[in-house]
């Protein structure tokens, strides 16, 4: 895929704003694990001394995985250096560290919905020779493939996945029984629910989403206009699709969920929506699982106990639901200036299957079979979920379209612009990003 003619700042820029747009599947986590899995890593001992430096975000759901590494990896002459950052942080660094022939960083945390870009741009290094090689020694075909799939780009692999997330919606338990109410399937029912919540003067605002419009606002419009089985694009012919029924659709059911919602809502980040579930300020959310153990915790709310959960309803009826689906996992930069062979033996140990269950319940691991519907008190909702996602759109332009029309999204969505206005915008964005890959 040719790269588009643009400079280098303006890439890094757009790499750095389309990353974001997931920001906080888990990080900033209450509950950050120190958990770490001592497994074989048994990469030949190098000649000199070697650090290998690792950027990965700090949260319950990734911590096993860089953990593991750190312990079972650093031996003889080699140290595996890992530092906390967040998410953002993380985001930063990878901009940074990729943009040189050589780069600060050795093994980099990646994710579906970002590694096409980078992939596009041929800064990180296939793994298919590497996966032929070891996968036996490591038992990586146990890694879903649908995972490994979400981690791939043109047919290559850039990514071992480590773990996923989907959406998952956690309501309270106490609030729903007294009511008689039951946990909603399709946008219809959920403000059904969200009315009785209000009008038996529960919970001002019952409903809680992370409808930032820095960031998470794209996301929501993503999952939605998934669930109606529409998409930015058409891969076919590589034209936009945001002015089609199903994107005016989107808005618009977005749009009827606002009353139901704080005012000040798209400032709210997963953090945010997390708060509001701690402090009984909100009785329903839908943000994504590596969010849910927290929600758990006794230590982290009093409401914690009332806690339940269930997979995200559809916007409309059917068997796609109101989700996203990100797929976290390993990546070796294309500037690393360490052997490969010796990079990839780490990353295949982190993902084995002792810490793989480590990392259960904060996180729901690529390794097949180690989650089930008892692995957490919202894995069965997980379970539910991760199959009725709307399809994945991997293709290196669909982070800057969901980036680029993200204000305009927010607009329509408070009312500022008219729904058929902001679509013939989104399409205008998306048709101008696109003229750059053809």
């Amino acid at each position: 895929m040719p790269r588009p003619p643009t400079t280098i700042l303006r890439t890094l820029a757009v790499t750095v704003a389309a990353a974001l747009l997931l920001a906080g599947c888990g990080a900033g986590s209450r509950t950050a694990s120190e958990a770490a899995a001592q497994v074989p890593c048994d990469f030949p001992a190098p000649a000199a001394p070697l650090a290998v430096n690792v950027l990965a975000y700090n949260s319950s759901a990734i911590d096993p995985y860089t953990n593991t590494m750190v312990k079972s990896c650093t031996k003889g002459q080699v140290k595996v250096n890992h530092e906390p950052i967040d998410f953002g942080g993380q985001v930063q660094k990878t901009t940074a560290t990729l943009a040189g022939t050589t780069g600060t960083y050795d093994i980099l945390e990646t994710y579906g919905y970002i590694l096409p870009q980078y992939a596009s741009q041929q800064k990180l290094r296939p793994l298919d020779d590497l996966l032929a090689k070891y996968g036996a020694k490591y038992d990586l075909d146990a890694i879903n493939p649908n995972m490994r799939k979400a981690m791939s780009f043109d047919g290559k692999l850039y990514g071992l996945p480590m773990q996923a997330q989907m959406y998952v919606m956690a309501y309270r338990k106490d609030v729903f029984d007294t009511l008689g109410l039951k946990p909603p399937t399709t946008f219809a029912e959920l403000r059904t629910v969200a009315t009785a919540i209000q009008q038996a003067g529960t919970i001002k605002y019952p409903l809680a989403l992370p409808l930032s419009a820095k960031s998470d606002i794209a996301t929501a419009f993503s999952s939605a206009l998934g669930s109606l089985g529409g998409a930015f694009t058409d891969p076919a012919t590589k034209k936009a699709t945001l002015d089609t029924p199903q994107s005016r659709q989107a808005l618009e059911e977005l749009r009827t969920l606002l009353p139901f919602m704080d005012p000040q809502v798209t400032t709210f980040d997963q953090p945010a929506v997390q708060q509001q579930m701690y402090n009984g300020s909100a009785a329903i959310a839908i943000m994504f699982s590596g969010r849910m153990n927290d929600l758990s915790q006794p230590g982290n709310s009093k409401f914690a106990q009332q806690m339940a959960f269930a997979a995200p309803p559809s916007v409309a009826g059917g068997n796609i639901l109101y989700n996203t689906l990100s797929v976290d996992g390993w990546s070796i930069p294309a500037n690393a200036a360490a052997d490969p062979d010796l990079l990839f033996q780490m990353i295949a140990s982190s993902v084995g299957p002792e810490a793989s269950k480590a990392s259960v319940p904060a996180a729901y691991p690529a390794r097949a079979g180690i989650v089930n519907d008892t692995s957490s008190p919202y894995a069965a909702a997980a379970q539910s979920s991760i199959g009725k996602a709307p399809p994945a759109q991997p293709f290196p332009w669909t982070s800057r379209i969901a980036n680029d029309t993200r204000s305009v999204v927010a607009d329509v969505v408070l009312g500022k612009t008219p729904v058929a206005e902001g679509t013939a915008k989104m399409q205008q964005i998306a048709t101008a990003i696109l003229a750059e890959y053809t």
